[in-house]
């Protein structure tokens, strides 16, 4: 089995700052991309950031503000959230193209997803 646990979550205020954590555990033979994608209430689950390989994309509205990070050692994906908006309050998920050990090929996995509020 495989794993997506998220953490980091919380209530800070605007512009603050918060660093969410994914780890993935289980018989996990490679990892392509990671990412966070985000969802706030009656809106659509959208991407936040994405990495894969050496290379990194960011949403227009998470430009200069959020940074994602990886760990391949650990098989973690880090998004440092800084200058905090209130329109950036949603559950953050965790996402992940992986293929685990004696399967072939590749799936899409998901964490359960972190709360993230930001007061004004």
């Amino acid at each position: 089995q495989v794993q997506l646990v998220e953490s980091g979550g919380g209530l800070v205020q605007a512009g603050g700052s918060l660093r969410l954590s994914c780890a993935a555990s289980g018989s996990i033979r490679a990892i392509n991309a990671m990412a966070w994608y985000r969802q706030a209430p009656g809106r659509q689950r959208e991407l936040v950031a994405i990495t894969r390989g050496s290379t990194t994309n960011y949403a227009d509205s998470v430009k200069g503000r959020f940074t994602i990070s990886r760990d391949n050692a650990k098989n973690t994906v880090y998004l440092q959230m800084n200058s905090l908006k209130p329109e950036d309050t949603a559950v953050y998920f965790c996402n992940a193209d992986l293929a685990r050990s004696g399967v072939p090929g590749w799936r899409n996995y998901w964490g359960q997803g972190t709360q993230v509020t930001v007061s004004s």
